[in-house]
């Protein structure tokens, strides 16, 4: 017969590494919104200069285009990272409050509905009602808040430190595309970007799987062949254009 668990079995042990730790919203957030940014640096990046490289072979000319659009790239992202996770936020800490003020004008009434949750997950109605008042006098907004509305009152998304991450990693991964067309001999510039910009997007690719704890492989290969079409058109489009305007 299997021993019943005692609370030492419960507890979490050294190896145990499940996604269960305090503030982890928070910090896939910033990871994600990081990720993120790196990759459309990347992509974003490398087809100006693809396409500037097809249309002029003048070093200046590409590095001048890749530099405005890094600029303006990084600055779009952290813009619009920070607009999108305040407003998220605000609607977080709107219903924080609404939860906060049926707490105290109808406590009752929230403990039952607490407890109707529970049912719903499946426990029985006496437990149901056990758990939620226990709940409820440890932290009764904590308990209301992860079951009905999914928040963690203490890890709210931060605005600012996903735009940071956002901005920052936008212009890493922007650089990249950059530096390697600049720098590389003339002759073969854009083979050279190519190769380098195929593997920075199987790396990104493969870290948001990753953290999204989903298939790397399939990950892989869509930022690769999504980031491998966005050169392709820009390029033609940038030696189309050139070949007439020359």
């Amino acid at each position: 017969m299997t021993a019943e668990p005692t609370p030492d079995d419960l507890e979490v042990g050294p190896h145990d590494d499940e996604p269960h730790a305090a503030g982890l919203g928070n910090r896939l957030n910033w990871l994600r919104a990081g990720v993120l940014g790196a990759n459309d640096g990347i992509v974003s990046t490398a087809g100006i200069v693809m396409g500037v490289a097809g249309a002029t072979s003048d070093s200046g000319t590409i590095a001048i285009a890749g530099i405005a659009g890094l600029t303006a790239g990084a600055l779009s992202m952290g813009a619009g990272e920070y607009v999108s996770v305040s407003t998220q936020r605000d609607s977080e800490e709107e219903l924080l409050a609404k939860e906060r003020r049926e707490l105290v004008e109808d406590p009752e009434e929230e403990l039952a509905e607490l407890a109707g949750l529970y049912v719903d997950k499946g426990l029985g109605e006496e437990l149901a009602l056990q758990v939620a008042r226990e709940l409820t006098e440890r932290d009764a907004l904590a308990a209301h808040a992860e079951v009905e509305l999914g928040i963690d009152p203490d890890d709210l998304t931060s605005p600012w430190q996903a735009a940071w991450a956002s901005m920052l990693s936008f212009t890493v991964g922007a650089l990249l595309p950059l530096l390697t067309i600049t720098l590389a001999p003339p002759g073969v510039r854009i083979q050279v970007t190519v190769a380098a910009v195929v593997v920075a997007l199987a790396a990104t690719g493969w870290t948001s799987a990753r953290l999204g704890y989903g298939r790397t492989s399939p990950a892989v290969v869509r930022n690769v062949a999504g980031g491998a079409f966005a050169m392709a058109v820009t390029y033609a489009i940038g030696a189309l254009l050139g070949a007439r305007i020359g």
